[in-house]
């Protein structure tokens, strides 16, 4: 089964409305905090090979979509 993963922190909007948009869609989901488990925007950039400048970062499965933007954007196609 596809398993999204949401990289955010409980203070950004787009992070809480990734998780919604899941939720609505019945969608299963990892989501990290990353300040509580001590996750920089440097190490999210290594992951994810390119500079990284805000959160949310989500993945599906180990592909990675990008932001909250691009996540609605892949429902609509």
């Amino acid at each position: 089964m596809s398993r999204y993963t949401i990289f955010g922190h409980d203070a950004c909007g787009f992070c809480r409305r990734a998780k919604q948009l899941l939720d609505e869609k019945g969608l299963e989901y990892r989501y990290v905090d990353i300040h509580k488990e001590g996750i920089t925007k440097s190490a999210l950039s290594q992951l994810i090979g390119k500079d990284v400048q805000t959160v949310p970062q989500i993945f599906l499965n180990k592909g990675y979509i990008g932001g909250f933007d691009d996540l609605t954007v892949s429902f609509s196609q």
